[in-house]
């Protein structure tokens, strides 16, 4: 089961409400309900928040830092990056974002029930 999953299922639970009444309160099939809770279908964020929202809970995002090897005092400190770290982020990113793409692009030739 996927974290966004696990939120739904648990929301679902402390409401006291069955998939299928979910379901019919967020506009969304039971089937999609299910899937979610399995982790099976990633559903968008804008998902997660309407079937949040027909239980009357707000969905809220965080962050967290992300381990790339810069001393998080200097950052802190207001320490301008170094060209050479500039590039290393970007690269990072800009692998992270490739990842992503080629990931998506496999789920949508293996028609995977949540690019639909």
């Amino acid at each position: 089961m996927g974290a966004l999953g696990e939120i739904v299922r648990s929301s679902r639970l402390r409401h006291g409400l069955s998939q299928r009444r979910l379901a019919i309160r967020a506009g969304v099939t039971q089937a999609s309900i299910s899937r979610i809770e399995q982790g099976a279908e990633s559903p968008s964020f804008e998902r997660v928040a309407q079937i949040l929202l027909a239980m009357g809970e707000q969905p809220m995002l965080g962050t967290e830092a992300l381990a790339h090897g810069l001393d998080h005092a200097d950052v802190d400190a207001g320490r301008r990056l170094t060209p050479r770290e500039r590039l290393r982020e970007a690269a990072s990113w800009n692998l992270v974002v490739t990842r992503l793409e080629l990931a998506g692009d496999e789920a949508r030739w293996a028609r995977h029930p949540s690019t639909r």
